[in-house]
């Protein structure tokens, strides 16, 4: 079964639209052009007849005026009294009015004419009924035709939307189950690993471990476990968010990477932080934010991997209502090519990298605290801002 792509089927559709109202709008210009140069065939046809002061030539002028009127595709009907059809021209169909057939359709149409325009003349002796030009036939369906395609143009907009942000929901899946799997293979495999220690004989285990350092980094790694479905679970809930102490949040932060850091790399790596007292209190949830804080941090740390550096967190109030929070970092930058969209689901600077951690930083400060993550212009390094309402505000 073929999928049809609704957007580009669309985006064609819009194409050939347009180019079918340029070139029927192009057409009605032409003939009103046309008609323009015939009023002025006729204005001289009639000066000249006024001026001949020569009967044949003023019944010759009258007849080339007949003819000039006829070709303007006009059509025209010429009645006497007794609404006798006399004469007429240019009507949608053929027909013989000499007829009593042909005198009822031509009489039935003279009436659809009336609808549009009255008749000229002496309705009781001779008077003619008209129509339109097919130049203003034309113009009655230019405002459908505009309707149509802003109309359209509205649906392919709303279509290349909607696909994007599937395309985008995709992307984010992809990368959540990623990083999931991410997480929890780390201490599956510590636990698998566990796990055949434990069916070693005592003096074959490495270090001569016991049973009670093994079931201590057993639950270690259990507790990771529970960690990562604790946070999975609420990044896809609406959690209820309370009162929490920035600085402890990230004191929180800087004792958990203080063991972490130097396992994580090998050149020297200084952690600064520089939260003042008295800072407001934000409203949040502490699972989550610590999240997208150890998700930038980490980002960080990263970029300092193999070279060393700095990375520094500090906060600041702002009017009051605001805390903003600021992870910088002495590394290489973020490349200019991806610096708009390094928030984005599978976006990353790294060559191995999924592009889920900013992502996920980003949907916790942004979609839950009703907050704000962007990436800082600076010379040097990167520099990521995390503003979050205030509890109080």
């Amino acid at each position: 079964m073929i999928r049809v792509k609704w957007p580009v089927a669309l985006a064609t559709v819009f194409v050939l639209l347009l180019g079918w109202w340029l070139l029927y709008t192009q057409q009605i210009v032409q003939r009103v052009e046309e008609n323009s140069a015939l009023l002025v065939e006729i204005y001289a046809e009639v000066q000249e007849g006024l001026l001949a002061q020569d009967p044949a030539r003023e019944t010759q002028a009258l007849f080339n005026l007949q003819t000039m009127i006829v070709d303007t595709e006009v059509p025209l009907v010429l009645m006497g009294a007794g609404e006798t059809v006399i004469a007429h021209a240019n009507l949608p169909f053929d027909v013989d009015h000499l007829t009593p057939e042909g005198q009822d359709r031509v009489r039935e149409y003279a009436q659809r004419l009336d609808q549009m325009n009255p008749p000229v003349g002496d309705t009781s002796f001779i008077h003619i009924h008209y129509g339109q030009t097919p130049a203003v036939r034309r113009l009655v369906w230019i405002p459908a035709l505009q309707v149509s395609g802003l109309l359209l143009t509205l649906l392919v907009g709303l279509m290349v939307v909607q696909t994007q942000r599937r395309a985008e929901g995709e992307r984010a899946w992809t990368a959540m189950a990623r990083e999931l799997a991410h997480q929890l293979g780390t201490p599956l495999s510590s636990l698998k690993g566990w796990l055949e220690v434990l069916r070693l004989p005592d003096q074959d285990r490495p270090a001569q471990l016991d049973d009670a350092e093994i079931a201590a980094s057993i639950e270690e790694d259990l507790e990771r476990l529970e960690r990562v479905s604790h946070r999975f679970e609420l990044i896809g809930t609406e959690p209820e968010l309370e009162s929490l102490s920035i600085r402890q949040v990230v004191s929180d932060l800087e004792h958990y990477l203080a063991a972490r850091i130097p396992r994580l790399t090998r050149k020297s790596i200084e952690l600064v932080v520089d939260i003042p007292p008295g800072m407001p209190r934000v409203k949040g949830n502490d699972v989550l934010l610590f999240w997208a804080l150890e998700n930038v941090v980490k980002n960080a740390l990263d970029a300092l991997a193999g070279r060393g550096g700095k990375i520094t967190i500090y906060a600041r109030q702002i009017g009051g209502k605001w805390v903003s929070l600021r992870i910088r970092d002495t590394g290489p930058g973020v490349p200019a090519e991806i610096r708009d969209k390094i928030f984005e689901p599978g976006v990353s600077s790294k060559s191995g990298g999924w592009g889920v951690g900013l992502a996920l930083s980003r949907r916790i400060v942004e979609g839950v605290h009703s907050g704000r993550i962007e990436l800082l212009e600076t010379e040097e390094g990167t520099t990521i801002q995390i503003r979050l309402p205030a509890a109080d505000a």
